[in-house]
């Protein structure tokens, strides 16, 4: 996995409040069984129409917008417990997903694939999404060792808020680790314990 410890990228607004893993990956692109290819279907029934051309209407195909960030409504990753979700976002290209709630599940999946879900306020969320909206080329921060998200405000301030992570999620993402990863760190002290430990 891709170690990630801070980041500034812009940031991609999707407005959309109760967005579930069906509307992040719709089910019929759930056959394969690798983590490839996923994210050309991120989002696919709002980013194109029926007939396969690009929905111009879609935040996602605006070409004022793009970045490693999505900054979501509230209440994002509910439904279903599909790891696929995450890997579409990742697919995609998205290092870092905010909004004001996550299904634990989601979260869990989203960690596990190397994408940091942060937790804001509501209000938070709120200026973070018009601040993106009214100007595009806004640079979001993000500094996971810190665990703080910022951006510049209106008059030239800093919007700043903290984050919470789990403390195994975040030496994973900072090292670059998967759960496997993490064991073979460990390796040495391991066979160190089972050394002084026989019977």
């Amino acid at each position: 996995m891709e170690q990630f410890k801070e980041m500034t990228s812009k940031a991609v607004p999707l407005p959309a409040e109760n967005v579930d893993t069906d509307q992040i990956i719709p089910a019929r692109f759930l056959k394969a069984t690798d983590k490839q290819g996923f994210g050309d279907n991120l989002f696919r029934d709002w980013r194109f129409n029926k007939d396969g051309s690009l929905n111009t209407a879609f935040v996602m195909n605006d070409p004022r917008y793009s970045g490693a960030i999505l900054v979501a409504g509230n209440n994002f990753g509910c439904g279903s417990s599909r790891e696929h979700a995450a890997w579409a976002l990742a697919g995609y290209g998205f290092k870092v997903v905010v909004s004001s709630f996550f299904a634990d599940i989601f979260k869990g999946n989203a960690l596990n694939n190397g994408i940091l879900p942060i937790q804001v306020s509501p209000v938070f969320l709120k200026n973070l999404m018009t601040t993106i909206q009214e100007v595009p080329e806004t640079a979001v921060h993000v500094n996971l060792e810190d665990q703080e998200l910022s951006y510049p405000a209106a008059a030239g301030e800093i919007a700043k808020t903290s984050f919470e992570i789990d403390a195994y999620k975040k030496l994973c993402l900072i090292n670059g680790y998967d759960d496997i990863d993490y064991l073979i760190s460990k390796k040495e002290k391991i066979e160190a314990f089972e050394e002084a430990n026989q019977l």
